[in-house]
């Protein structure tokens, strides 16, 4: 078991400490914002604002998570590389992620600067923790029950899928540490939407505790999700409420790490929960002391 502080880049970050994940596209055909920051300009824009408004990491990708047109190594580097080297040399304190399944890709990001490998594929290549070992580098460790990247969950059933989700990503982290990963710099995550259907995530979202108590450090990427949108017939564009509701009750339920879109919001949430929880003072106390 581990617990206790994370770990990231040139940060550390305690126990109750909650981190917001800020997601920069660099595609033209992301689910979200249709390819808003895939050019160089409005995604580093997007990388100041979401610092500015509370951003810790910054989550940057080079490939659509859904189905489309081929995206090669090669392409994903140039889309990536140079952009992390650049937000490295802007925001030296922040905290980089790349989203990539691919160990070489996560090499070239590594030598421009990343600090965190976002394995959304759960190990899909065995490589990508290796080269989180050689370069010190943090790793997400993710349940997406055994789905090729980029192909959409289809009749997908478990016996238990928060037993499922325990296993591989508790096996991920573990063959990490084994490789020589920090354990302070390991996160899991229980992949909702990859390899599930809405019901499978609102359970893995429900049962959250028991990611949680494992302690290892979990994330969660909920932002804007399918299982959002099919639990409340919502549209991309109107699923924000019930992503935040989702954020609370993974926030009261121990997550430690918010991959998001709308970083502003998420941080109001967070920081209102960890206040009820008693791991944060309000920000003013006026209210029956005059």
């Amino acid at each position: 078991m581990r617990s206790g502080a994370l770990r990231l880049g040139r940060r550390e970050f305690g126990a109750h400490e909650p981190l917001i994940m800020a997601i920069v596209n660099r595609t033209p055909d992301s689910f979200y914002d249709q390819g808003a920051t895939f050019l160089d300009e409005p995604a580093l824009s997007r990388v100041e604002r979401a610092v500015l408004e509370g951003a810790a990491i910054i989550d940057i990708g080079g490939v659509k998570a859904g189905p489309g047109e081929e995206v090669t190594a090669q392409e994903e580097a140039r889309r990536t590389v140079g952009f992390v080297r650049e937000v490295r040399r802007r925001h030296p304190d922040v905290v980089i992620s790349v989203d990539t399944w691919r160990h070489d890709v996560g090499e070239a990001v590594c030598e421009a600067g990343a600090d965190v490998l976002n394995d959304a594929w759960g190990g899909v290549d065995p490589k990508l923790a290796e080269v989180a070992a050689r370069y010190g580098a943090g790793l997400v460790c993710t349940h997406a029950g055994g789905a090729r990247p980029r192909t959409r969950p289809h009749r997908v059933a478990y016996e238990d899928v928060t037993a499922d989700i325990l296993r591989v990503t508790v096996g991920l982290a573990e063959r990490a540490v084994e490789l020589g990963v920090r354990p302070d710099g390991i996160m899991i995550d229980p992949g909702h939407d990859f390899g599930k259907n809405t019901r499978h995530s609102l359970e893995a979202t429900r049962r959250l505790d028991e990611m949680t108590a494992t302690g290892w450090p979990v994330l969660v990427s909920l932002s804007n999700k399918d299982f959002v949108g099919e639990t409340l017939d919502r549209p991309v564009k109107e699923r924000l409420i019930g992503t935040l509701a989702t954020t609370a009750v993974s926030a009261w339920l121990g997550a430690r790490v918010y991959r998001v879109h709308e970083v502003a919001e998420t941080r109001q949430v967070l920081e209102m929960v960890a206040s009820i929880a008693g791991h944060r003072a309000p920000a003013v106390a006026r209210r029956g002391l005059a």
